[in-house]
């Protein structure tokens, strides 16, 4: 057996193929396949035996849309939209991205939970540890990717696609400015109770505005300062428990978070007032 025949059977050995018996001593080839083709062992050297033949599978050009699959965005589920379908927020992403909601602590806490199960750290800055420390025990006591910190007091997160981050403030009527701020797989998410003085900046600067229920003289402000048409300014102030305006700056789209029975155990039911 020559040099070549025998790495071809040494190579075809070391992929759990035994070599071939029948092929004859000394040719320097492999015997001829079914087909009556000889394969060439130089070009197959250390890659073992031809696998089986088949045919080429093609698809015509008519049958390709059958091919389509549809893929929604990849986010947290923060409730289901005007058609009862879900509603998707995308808070991990590549670039700075920020966030504001005006409304209650409730849904605040719900999209942390949410962000969190999804893989995401949060970091809570926040005035009032104590509306955040039961759900933060209930997790793990900051060990399972919620941690809560003074105002001000909020450390570097050192964000990645691998670990995202989701930065929640919690600082009142006229949060100061973030020593921690967005970033690229690092978003931020400003609660404001109300319309405070700061409120035009943020909405301004923000990429996301959620507004639930809140008084006629504020949904007029709002609506001057966002442009929102006239019905949605007359609907903000009969908003019920649970339901947000969400706006961006090509969509508005009312949400309507339903809890799970977990969060109703830990956070009680929907509401505007803490």
């Amino acid at each position: 057996m020559t040099a070549t025949t025998t790495q071809t059977a040494q190579g075809a050995g070391a992929y759990g193929v035994p070599p071939r018996a029948d092929a004859p001593a000394g040719s320097g080839r492999t015997a001829p396949d079914a087909g009556g083709r000889r394969a060439r062992g130089s070009s197959r050297s250390g890659f073992g035996l031809f696998g089986p033949r088949h045919g080429r599978h093609t698809l015509s050009a008519d049958d390709l849309d059958g091919l389509t699959l549809p893929i929604g965005d990849d986010g947290v589920v923060i409730g289901v939209d005007a058609q009862g379908q879900p509603a998707v927020l995308g808070l991990n992403r590549p670039t700075p991205y920020d966030v504001v909601l005006i409304g209650g602590l409730w849904t605040a806490q719900v999209l942390a939970l949410r962000a969190a199960a999804t893989g995401a750290r949060v970091a809570v800055e926040t005035g009032r540890p104590q509306a955040w420390t039961q759900m933060m025990h209930a997790m793990g006591g900051g060990q399972n990717g919620l941690s809560v910190y003074d105002v001000g007091r909020v450390p570097p997160q050192g964000a990645s696609a691998g670990t995202p981050v989701l930065v929640v403030r919690d600082c009142g009527m006229r949060p100061p400015r973030g020593r921690v701020v967005s970033g690229p797989w690092q978003s931020v998410l400003t609660l404001l109770p109300y319309l405070s003085p700061v409120a035009p900046r943020l909405v301004r600067q923000a990429r996301l505005v959620g507004v639930q229920r809140i008084s006629p003289d504020e949904a007029a402000e709002l609506g001057r300062t966002t442009g929102l048409p006239r019905a949605d300014v007359d609907a903000l102030p009969t908003l019920v428990d649970g339901v947000t305006l969400w706006c961006s700056d090509r969509d508005r789209q009312y949400v309507t978070t339903q809890p799970t029975d977990a969060e109703v155990g830990l956070l009680g039911t929907p509401r505007r007032m803490d």
